[in-house]
C-alpha cells in the first residue's frame, strides 16, 4: 500500500473491473497464443454451453416466460463479470479469452433477442435494432481482425451490457414497461458505443497502413 492509496481502494477498483486505465494485458494481443486451458476460459466455455439449455428451456414454454430460462439466461450474463474478475485474481489472461467474451456475449444478447421476439416479450422495434447493432458488432470485430486492429471495449459498451441484459432477463420473468425502458436505454447506450468504435477503427486500420 502507499500513502496515496492506504486501503488499496486503486487495487479494488481495478479488480472488479471499475478501474480499466491500464493497456490491456499483452498476452490478449494479436499474434499471443491462444492459451484456451484457464480458469476465465472455462466460464466462457460453460456460458457457451448453457445457451442452448436456455433456448431449449424458453422454447418449452407457452409464453417464453418461466424462472428457470430466465435464471439460466441470468447465469449466463453473470458469468461475463465473472471471467473477467477471475481473470483479474489469476492473472490468466489470453488471446482466446479476449476474442471469446465479446463473442459469447452477442450470442447471449441475439439468444435472448430471438426468444422475446418469438414470444412478444419485448418490443419488435427495439430488438431488431438490437439484432442489427451486435450483427454489426460481429462485422467490425472481424474487420478490426483482417486489419491487425483490435476493437478494445469503451465505456458507453460496458453500460449498455447491464440494462439490455437485465431487459431481456426481466421480461422472462415478467414482461413490461421496466423490461422494455430497460432494453431501450442499453440500445442507446450501445449505438453510441458502436459509432464510436466504428470511428475509432477506421482511424487505427488508417494509421497502420499509414505506418506500413
Amino acid at each position: 500500500m502507499t500513502e496515496h492509496d492506504p486501503f488499496g481502494r486503486g487495487r479494488m477498483r481495478r479488480l472488479f473491473g471499475l478501474d480499466r486505465s491500464a493497456p490491456p494485458p499483452p498476452s490478449t494481443r494479436k499474434g499471443e497464443p491462444f492459451h484456451p486451458w484457464t480458469i476465465p476460459n472455462a466460464v466462457g466455455y460453460l456460458r457457451l454451453a448453457a445457451l442452448p439449455v436456455f433456448l431449449v428451456l424458453a422454447y418449452n414454454t407457452e409464453d417464453g416466460t418461466s424462472v428457470a430460462s430466465a435464471m439460466v439466461y441470468w447465469a449466463i450474463a453473470a458469468g461475463d463479470y465473472l471471467d473477467g474478475i477471475l481473470a483479474r485474481i489469476t492473472g490468466q489472461y489470453s488471446r482466446l479469452g479476449a476474442l471469446l467474451d465479446p463473442l459469447v456475449d452477442r450470442l447471449t444478447i441475439l439468444a435472448g433477442a430471438v426468444v422475446c421476439w418469438s414470444f412478444d416479450l419485448l418490443p419488435h422495434w427495439a430488438l431488431l435494432l438490437l439484432a442489427l447493432r451486435e450483427v454489426a458488432m460481429l462485422f467490425l470485430a472481424q474487420y478490426g481482425l483482417r486489419h491487425g486492429v483490435d476493437i478494445e471495449v469503451n465505456w458507453p459498451g460496458r453500460i449498455s451490457v447491464f440494462p439490455i441484459m437485465g431487459g431481456i432477463f426481466l421480461a422472462l420473468l415478467a414482461p413490461g414497461w421496466v423490461a422494455s425502458a430497460l432494453l431501450i436505454w442499453g440500445l442507446v447506450m450501445a449505438i453510441i458505443a458502436t459509432v464510436l468504435y466504428a470511428q475509432r477503427g477506421v482511424r487505427a486500420v488508417r494509421d497502420a497502413q499509414t505506418a506500413s
